[in-house]
């Protein structure tokens, strides 16, 4: 196998594991508890 084969391999990889890391932050960013401080106070929210 050829170094741009190699390349190529290792920057999908790359690529995929980048692109389900991103997938699972989304996904804990929807659970648990969301504080916000505004002009208002500070609101808590549960998700």
């Amino acid at each position: 196998m050829n170094r741009n084969a190699l390349y190529g391999i290792i920057g999908v990889l790359a690529a995929a594991i980048i692109i389900i890391g991103y997938m699972y932050y989304q996904e804990q960013q929807k659970s648990g508890i969301q504080i916000e401080m505004g002009k208002n106070g500070v609101s808590i929210e549960a998700k």
